[in-house]
């Protein structure tokens, strides 16, 4: 019924990220297959999605091999590669020609296979001749093994060794039962059936045989094996058995070490073989999915103690392809692979150390084992390997999610890493620098020590020029984050007003100009002449045209109003701001933004800097709408908003008695709102006649809300001025934590409000 009522198939790919194959010279497209079964109208009636791979191998590829050829050869014959990825296939492919050769003369190499004393040449037309041998004893199953391994190594036998499902059931049943016999006989065996997972279209054969679930029966065994050998050589070497003979001793400690060392590089080989096997056939999902609930990443991780450049190359490479997912990343956080991974950094191995950093980057998206790099010890190691250049893309990208969190910034001041990164930036050539470059400095420069490192010298200046020259977004940003710091820093960008402010009033609104007035707001300096600024470089009209609603992208406006914030901290110029108009575009825009928090926040900070001065402070009590929206505003949501504003209220109400008595009420009636409630509706009940309410509830409202002096009650509040509710801010009462979740700039405040505090404790004489 399906196939008549079915019309036709479509096919839907969704292509993802490119790479390199981990060991093999060849490119890996990962791409997503969306199949859709749709009926006779059209309409979709099954539907399925799969993860999948294609391998491009390029077996031509050697040191004489045209790299911008072959990119483009490959780009116009895989239909999955987009031309615009010309380049990244040029340089992946430059990439694998740095790595040492996995195969020679056609045919599939891991290492040579071990010596068994035969120098027999295999022929495919004697399989079953060695078939046979597989039924003997131990030495003729390992020749036989090997004879067909031989066939099985040339890639032009696999399709007709293929057929012959009696020779593989024959080696799989004798793999199955024989592998904790002989390590050679198990090398051989699973070396064989490796040849066929080379190939995606011979993956059937592993899976019909079972090896995957065989190969990692056999890694567990032999790991359990390492463990009992090594056990006993412990026992030997305490002469347990051998009485006190210290020369008997020394001697068959050395000789069983020997014998240990041998067994453990054998089992490398073995293990070796097994782990590409299945990091072959991982390719399909699902196999990886069943390769997971066996434990895979527990088998890796105990493999990861072992010495074997080549073993731990396909370990870590695993472990990287399985660290994508975070079921598999959970399982490596329980079983410490941080602290297990951390000693490969400093490898001298150039292929183990790069597969490391990139499963180290993997990694680095989980917090837990950000805190665990620090922990071992990986950041000078790793800052050590930025200066190097095949490594250092990854590098860098791994210091950035370390830099994420602020314990960890300041741990980079005790590393070389800040001198790095500033020479790396000043030479980068062009005016872009990398992406994961910048973005570990911007995070690094958020830091005041680090930000004081940056300053050292002419590193300020030279970081300036070239952002001004390049017009560089990230760069400023780095900039801005330095300026938010105050001391002697934030002083060195005197010299630098003037260029800035030419910047912001060229009529550009891009975001190298977003930044450069982030860095003005964040420059407040008691020795500059904001009015002076102002005027020079026209910034009243710009800010004036800026402030008006959908004039400016909304950041833009936020960073503008900032400024203001920043330059009304000047009397001068807060009286500019004051006789220009500027305090009726606020009010506008704040009526156009009053669901945006972070843009009402800066809007009262504004207010708050002009009452704080004589000279503006009467203009904005008497001839604006200030005072009526602070208090809509006094019980906003939003805690740091409430303080400024309570703050600011506290200042008007001290210089204004008119206003005073209506703050004062509003906060009376707010504080007692239920209880007036409550009144206002048994008076009401009365005056309608309910007789029933007369008495107690009748005389109790009348005795409290019959007379209007009692908001002259100077018990109603602390100090008769500021609510209760303001007692709670650190602008009243002196704390100094002024954070506020998803703001940037509430450390502004801090310092203005806690000095106001002061002078009305002053004033009150406490």
């Amino acid at each position: 019924m399906q196939e008549e009522v079915a019309r036709y198939l479509k096919k839907k790919v969704k292509v993802g990220s490119l790479d390199v194959h981990p060991t093999e010279k060849a490119l890996v497209v990962n791409y997503e297959l969306e199949a859709t079964i749709l009926g006779q109208l059209g309409d979709a009636m099954l539907g399925d999605k799969k993860e999948c791979q294609k391998i491009i191998r390029l077996k031509s590829l050697n040191n004489n091999t045209d790299v911008a050829a072959l990119a483009q050869e490959v780009v116009d014959k895989c239909k999955l590669i987009h031309p615009s990825k010309l380049s990244e296939v040029q340089h992946l492919i430059s990439y694998l020609l740095t790595r040492k050769e996995t195969g020679k003369d056609g045919q599939i190499s891991l290492e040579p296979p071990p010596c068994d004393g035969s120098v027999e040449t295999a022929n495919l037309n004697q399989l079953d001749a060695y078939m046979e041998m597989l039924y003997e004893e131990m030495p003729d199953k390992v020749r036989g093994a090997s004879l067909i391994l031989q066939v099985a190594r040339n890639p032009d036998y696999l399709e007709e060794l293929c057929k012959n499902e009696t020779v593989l059931g024959a080696l799989a049943r004798v793999l199955r039962e024989d592998w904790k016999k002989s390590l050679d006989l198990s090398y051989n065996i699973v070396y064989t059936f490796f040849c066929f997972s080379v190939f995606t279209e011979f993956h059937t054969v592993i899976s019909h045989f079972k090896i995957g679930s065989l190969c990692m029966d056999i890694i567990d065994g032999e790991l359990q094996r390492t463990d009992q050998y090594r056990e006993q050589l412990t026992k030997r070497k305490k002469g347990g058995e051998l009485g006190s003979d210290p020369t008997r001793l020394q001697q068959d400690y050395e000789r069983n070490l020997k014998k240990y060392q041998t067994v453990v590089e054998k089992q490398d080989q073995v293990l070796r073989v097994c782990t590409y096997l299945l990091l072959n056939i991982a390719e399909d999902v699902r196999v990886e999915e069943k390769m997971r609930r066996k434990n895979i990443v527990g088998l890796l991780i105990r493999m990861l103690e072992r010495e074997s450049p080549d073993l731990l190359l396909l370990v870590v490479s695993f472990l990287k392809k399985l660290s994508v997912y975070m079921e598999n990343k959970d399982d490596m956080a329980d079983l410490n692979i941080v602290e297990k991974v951390s000693r490969l950094v400093c490898t001298e191995n150039s292929d183990l150390l790069n597969v490391t950093v990139r499963l180290l980057l993997n990694l680095s998206f989980d917090a837990g084992l950000r805190a665990k790099m620090i922990k071992v010890g990986l950041l000078p190691k790793l800052v050590a390997l930025v200066p190097e250049e095949r490594h250092q893309q990854a590098v860098l990208a791994v210091l950035y999610h370390l830099s994420v969190d602020d314990k960890c910034k300041s741990m980079f001041t005790y590393t070389d890493c800040i001198p790095t990164v500033m020479k790396l930036m000043l030479n980068s050539s062009g005016p872009q620098v990398p992406l994961e470059l910048m973005a570990l400095a911007v995070n690094l420069a958020a830091n005041k020590r680090n930000a004081q490192l940056i300053c050292e010298g002419t590193g300020l200046k030279l970081l300036m020029k070239r952002a001004l020259k390049y017009r560089d977004p990230l760069l400023t940003k780095m900039i801005r984050n330095i300026a938010q710091h105050d001391g002697p820093t934030r002083a060195l960008f005197t010299e630098f007003v003037g260029e800035l402010c030419e910047v912001v009033s060229s009529g550009c609104s891009d975001e190298f100009v977003l930044e450069c007035v982030g860095v003005l707001g964040n420059l407040s300096l008691p020795d500059l002449d904001y009015c002076q600024l102002l005027t020079k470089y026209n910034l009243i009209d710009w800010i004036k045209d800026s402030l008006l609603p959908d004039a400016v992208e909304d950041d833009l406006a936020l960073e503008v109003v900032v400024l203001l914030g920043t330059v009304a901290g000047d009397q001068a110029a807060a009286e500019l701001i004051v006789n220009t108009g500027i305090l009726t575009s606020l009010l506008n825009l704040l009526n156009a933004k009053q669901e945006d928090d972070e843009v009402v926040l800066q809007i009262v900070y504004v207010f708050y800097q002009l009452t704080r001065h004589e000279i503006t402070r009467p203009e904005v009590i008497s001839t604006t709408e200030v005072p009526a929206y602070l208090i809509d505003l006094m019980h906003d949501k939003n805690t740091e908003i409430r303080r400024v504003c309570d703050t600011t209220l506290d200042i008007i109400s001290e210089n204004d008695n008119d206003w005073a008595v209506r703050i004062q009420c509003h906060k009376f009636r707010w504080y007692n709102s239920q209880w007036l409630d409550m009144v206002e509706e048994a008076e009401n009940v009365d005056t309608m006649g309910g007789e029933e309410m007369a008495g107690g509830e009748e005389g109790l409202g009348h005795s409290y809300l019959h007379h209007s002096d009692v908001l002259d009650h100077q018990g109603l509040y602390s100090d008769g001025m500021s609510s209760p509710e303001s007692e709670e801010y650190p602008g009243i009462n002196g704390h100094t934590d002024t954070s506020r979740p998803g703001s940037n700039y509430t450390n502004r405040f801090s310092a203005d409000l806690e000095q106001f505090a002061d002078e009305l404790l002053k004033k009150a004489g406490v």
